[in-house]
């Protein structure tokens, strides 16, 4: 394995500063005081930085030693979950109902520890763009940043980000062309009937038999209407109607997630969940209405820059230990708008299983969006060389 000394010399204070931010979780848009220790951080080490972009983002600007009319951008999300955290360890969550579970913190830490290197280097022609994101969990960021004009006031020919993985060994890489991350929508489906005494259900109009059917109905959409080569995932979630044991309610909801790898398959799903809907709840003297809310687009990957990706990892831990065309996940990640503005990569790196975790951690795995969650800090150095090799190999590379 091939590290940038000088990180590995700084993994102490850079996960110091990982952890104390994981012992100060902010929610979505939050991040104020996260937002404030890395631009303080930046500019300490001779950074420009643009504050309160998208609200609390923070872009460091990091130039070579030479402009060759080529910049990168690099970006890291900043912002916890509304979770309660289960360990009890020295850098836990001192906030109530808040924590990091998802890694943000440790990839806070290991893009800094990149921008560390590349400022006090300088050993690269072109420009660096260090983007620290807010709210990604379900929140938009990326899509903030971009609309507070993110690519109109930094130049970047290509946008790169990166996300921890538990159970992939600590030391390797995960990546592959194309889609990486599903889109993520939510649906509700409000269905209005007639109550009635539940001793006289011919009187009523039951919007809860009308659920039932329905629910049952959606599942068809993916089995008998979707492409079985093109993924998709259809959950109901949540069937909510009714308040006593002998009365028929006059309505219920049901809630839930799609998740696609393809707008097509999206169109679909939408299309067939209304005429499902509808049609059901009329065959019950009901009327349904679908609310369908389109979250974050598929993360997809284009082909050049993970092929060039894939190499840069190479070169650090071998070939060995690359996952090139490792199997996507149906989870969501809003780097997703920024991938569809600009060409680029978004990578996985191993976490391990939680062995690295201090004692006093949670009794649950070690798992994203878990209360026993922590980032493991020896990918402090690996993460940070990964950055700062893909910096200065993409822009000394001007067939990319």
């Amino acid at each position: 394995m091939k590290l940038a000394e000088s990180i590995v010399g700084w993994q102490e204070e850079i996960a110091g500063i990982r952890r104390d931010i994981h012992q100060h979780p902010e929610l979505a848009y939050e991040e104020v005081r996260t937002s404030e220790l890395v631009a303080s951080r930046l500019e300490s080490w001779g950074i420009p930085v643009v504050r309160g972009l998208g609200v609390t983002g923070v872009v460091g600007t990091i130039t070579g030693r030479k402009d060759n009319g080529r910049a990168i951008g690099l970006r890291a999300d900043m912002d916890a979950l509304p979770m309660q955290e289960l360990n009890t360890f020295g850098h836990a969550s001192r906030h109530e109902g808040k924590m990091h579970a998802c890694g943000h913190d440790g990839h806070t830490a290991m893009l800094l520890a990149a921008a560390k290197h590349l400022a006090q280097s300088r050993d690269f022609e072109g420009t660096v763009h260090v983007i620290f994101q807010p709210a990604e969990e379900g929140h938009g960021g990326a899509k903030a940043m971009i609309d507070d004009g993110l690519f109109d006031r930094f130049h970047m020919d290509a946008v790169f980000g990166m996300h921890n993985w538990p159970g992939m060994p600590v030391g390797s890489f995960g990546l592959t062309a194309g889609p990486i991350m599903a889109s993520s929508n939510t649906f509700g489906v409000l269905i209005e009937g007639k109550g009635a005494h539940g001793a006289m259900p011919h009187l009523g109009a039951d919007p809860l038999m009308a659920a039932v059917q329905i629910v049952q109905g959606l599942q068809a959409i993916i089995t008998r209407n979707r492409d079985p080569l093109d993924p998709a995932v259809l959950s109901v979630t949540q069937i909510h109607g009714g308040s006593a044991d002998n009365v028929i309610p006059t309505d219920a909801t049901i809630r839930g997630t799609v998740r696609t790898f393809s707008d097509a398959a999206l169109d679909l799903i939408e299309t067939r969940m209304n005429a499902i809907c509808e049609q059901t709840a009329a065959a019950h003297d009901c009327k349904a209405t679908l609310d369908f809310q389109r979250k974050y687009p598929p993360t997809v990957n284009t082909a050049a820059e993970s092929e060039f990706c894939a190499r840069v990892m190479e070169g650090i831990v071998g070939a060995q230990h690359v996952q090139r065309n490792i199997t996507p996940s149906m989870g969501a990640e809003d780097f997703a708008f920024m991938l569809q503005h600009k060409p680029g990569c978004y990578v996985w790196i191993g976490n391990g299983t939680g062995e690295h975790r201090d004692e006093g951690h949670g009794m649950g795995p070690c798992m994203l969006h878990n209360g026993s969650y922590d980032f493991n800090d020896d990918l402090i150095p690996l993460g940070g060389t990964y950055w700062v090799e893909l910096a200065r190999q993409w822009l000394a590379n001007p067939t990319v």
